[in-house]
């Protein structure tokens, strides 16, 4: 008797299933120390079914990424929206990013310590990490337009991001020994906005 087919439904819940199996095993060894058979044993599979539902295990990784970066850049999106002027969307981005690299670790790790080679053979991937670039200047361009901030605006961004990510990586493997990472977040944008000659953004509130 043939076996019945999966219904959308069930193939997505498959696919839930391995993607998730996927992450822990990835974040557990690194990419580059999982296998397919790995992935489909977690999921308690037949080795050949997750090929079935996906090409490779890049592939699986891209997918994961992709959904990690658009949950990041969901949360800065929602931050930006959600601050009542210009002014304060510097402070709620800030807020919004180190929330969510203390709250989703595993999604950050997917975002930025594995890379993939030839990632535009992603196209969601490829979306979602531009998304991320975007969300990470759209806020610095209103605060540019509103006169609080002057110069480039990817430059900033980038200048901000990089520093965020710092301390965020910082705090996580518990190198701020003796230093709370807040203060220095707000120390060390109180001395760029200081170099840009712009006044901090409710970096006291």
């Amino acid at each position: 008797m043939a076996k019945k087919a999966k219904t959308e439904a069930e193939i997505a819940q498959f696919r839930d299933s391995v993607c998730a199996a996927a992450t822990r095993l990835f974040i557990e060894r690194g990419p580059q120390n999982v296998t397919m058979r790995q992935i489909a044993s977690e999921v308690g599979v037949s080795p050949m079914t997750p090929y079935r539902y996906f090409r490779d295990k890049d592939e699986i990784l891209a997918i994961v990424r992709a959904e990690a970066f658009n949950r990041f850049s969901e949360a800065l999106e929602n931050a930006v929206a959600n601050a009542p002027d210009a002014r304060s969307k510097g402070r709620a981005v800030g807020d919004a990013y180190v929330n969510f690299a203390k709250t989703f670790p595993s999604a950050y790790q997917l975002i930025f310590a594995f890379a993939q080679q030839d990632e535009e053979q992603y196209p969601e991937l490829v979306t979602a990490n531009a998304r991320a670039q975007k969300a990470m200047v759209n806020y610095v361009e209103e605060m540019i337009a509103a006169g609080l901030l002057e110069g480039d605006a990817q430059l900033i961004g980038y200048m901000f991001w990089a520093t965020l990510h710092g301390i965020v990586v910082l705090e996580l493997a518990s190198g701020l020994r003796g230093m709370n990472g807040q203060t220095l977040r707000e120390k060390i944008m109180r001395t760029l906005y200081a170099g840009m000659k712009v006044h901090p953004p409710h970096l006291d509130d």
